[in-house]
């Protein structure tokens, strides 16, 4: 039987509520498949670690998850540390260094959630954004002068690479030939940045030439929003950069009734390192501890990371228990306008997944 080596960072918030429900489910569903298991270290690492020791996970703490299968992420965010500390510390600090330049963020309208545009469900709302996880605007690469005085100057450059683009459009132009559809949107925004961007655009049109068989456009980010809200329908796979898919996919996420649902992969294609999976809902101290926290958002990551692990059979069993799930408004948690707790939707997606016909 094979087993997988899983690292589970919960970091801040409600993090640990959603990390604690993915092991749980993941456990169900490795006893429910039979044929592999998990081990899973934990790893306390986040706001709390940094107020002790002055730094969000040990210098070491890259070495530590280095072998790991696969990493289970919950949030990064403190109320008490500025959020620049806690996402370079812990996130990005993952991230960049394991080159998980590939952030998959799928979009659906899930069975019982009504979508804010009401008339939109189904087929019509399914989208996967594909972010530029490595850098452009978050590349890091800025600096503060005179701080304080009149004087004071900050940068934040955003640095485009011929060689971080290239493989982000191929990683892009494949998973949408993957697709039924065969159609990809290129998100840029040119016509204002005429260095990076332009070279953005050009690049996606070389590469294009190798997937003839895929539909492409390209549409300037401002009106990428009033695409996915006024005609979502003419949407399928969407790739972009870090910035500007960081926005769109909670735009998504929004427009499929909550933030609470989405997912996240942050992928090292090429596995030289392992890849990351993350609900996108952030830390939300305002409801830690209540036992409210909606877990879908990691249960679909989780289902990402078996993917990932190839046991697609496992993948599959999980979100058809997630959808099993949703469908019953009992199961809503408050994003979703009900009662149900992080408890309740938990063991409602286990009895799903050991359920004979999950």
């Amino acid at each position: 039987m094979k087993t997988y080596a899983i690292a589970a960072i919960p970091g801040d918030g409600i993090g640990t509520e959603v990390v604690s429900a993915g092991v749980e489910v993941l456990a169900a569903v490795a006893r429910r498949e039979a044929s592999f298991a998990f081990k899973v270290d934990r790893f306390d690492w986040g706001g709390e670690y940094y107020k002790k020791h002055g730094r969000m996970m040990p210098e070491n703490g890259r070495d530590l998850i280095r072998t790991h299968d696969a990493i289970l992420f919950g949030s990064a965010g403190h109320p008490e540390i500025p959020d620049h500390i806690t996402l370079w510390g812990l996130r990005l600090a993952i991230c960049q260094p394991f080159d998980q330049y590939a952030n998959v963020r799928p979009t659906r309208v899930l069975p019982g959630i009504t979508s804010p545009l009401r008339s939109v469900d189904g087929p019509e709302l399914d989208w996967v954004i594909v972010r530029e996880n490595s850098e452009g605007e978050y590349a890091g690469v800025g600096g503060r002068v005179h701080q304080g005085s009149p004087l004071e100057a900050a940068t934040d450059v955003a640095m485009f690479t011929r060689a971080g683009v290239e493989r982000i459009m191929r990683f892009a132009f494949r998973l949408a030939r993957s697709r039924p559809r065969k159609l990809l949107t290129v998100v840029t925004k040119s016509n204002a940045q005429r260095h990076a961007m332009v070279m953005w655009d050009e690049v996606a049109s070389e590469v294009a030439r190798e997937f003839k068989d895929v539909t492409w456009d390209k549409m300037l980010v401002d009106a990428m929003t009033m695409r996915m809200v006024m005609r979502p329908q003419s949407i399928d796979t969407v790739v972009a950069t870090n910035l500007h898919a960081d926005i769109l996919s909670d735009l998504a996420a929004a427009l499929a009734g909550s933030l609470g649902i989405a997912p996240t992969a942050n992928l090292n294609p090429e596995r030289t390192f392992p890849s990351m999976f993350e609900p996108i809902h952030g830390s939300a101290f305002d409801i830690m501890g209540k036992g409210i926290a909606n877990p879908i958002g990691t249960f679909w990551s989780a289902v990402m990371l078996l993917e990932h692990l190839g046991d697609k059979s496992a993948a599959d069993r999980l979100m058809k228990a997630i959808e099993r799930v949703t469908a019953d408004k009992r199961f809503h948690t408050p994003d979703l306008g009900g009662t149900a707790r992080t408890a309740d939707v938990t063991k409602a997606v286990i009895e799903a997944i050991d359920g004979a016909n999950a």
